[in-house]
């Protein structure tokens, strides 16, 4: 648990997916780590899209779903600016990502971040010094 690492909305659903209990277990397992050795980060959009899906795809009540936004902004968040949509923009163009998934890449990378977890990009790929890590796999 000691590299600092990015977590994709993805990640933070399964911790409270009971459908997925082993990956929800795994994803548990892996923001109790990093938010005891202080070493995980957020962005301003995971937190969103993460109050989005566990509302709707879930059906996590709002209150709780705000009071797990409280918990998961004790890790370091990530705020965009204009030159990290630009960069966003250029990984998109460059590695075909979602232009979400690259400024996903984008702040974990300004962020300090050697390792992205998430589901959703391609499993072992690094990309400018940021290595996806599929956690499930």
């Amino acid at each position: 648990m000691s590299a600092r690492s990015f977590f994709d909305t993805s990640v933070l659903i399964y911790a409270d997916d009971k459908a997925a209990p082993a990956k929800q277990r795994k994803a548990l397992d892996l923001v109790a780590g990093h938010r005891r050795a202080r070493t995980g980060v957020v962005s301003l959009q995971v937190l969103q899209e993460y109050f989005v899906a566990a509302t709707r795809k879930l059906r996590v009540d709002a209150a709780i779903a705000r009071r797990k936004i409280e918990l998961l902004a004790e890790f370091d968040v990530a705020v965009p600016e204009v030159q990290d949509i630009l960069a966003a923009i250029d990984l998109h163009r460059l590695h075909g990502f979602s232009f979400w998934d690259a400024l996903t890449l984008r702040a974990a990378k300004q962020a300090g971040c050697s390792v992205l977890f998430s589901e959703d990009l391609q499993q072992a790929r690094e990309i400018d010094g940021v290595r996806i890590v599929n956690p499930f796999q």
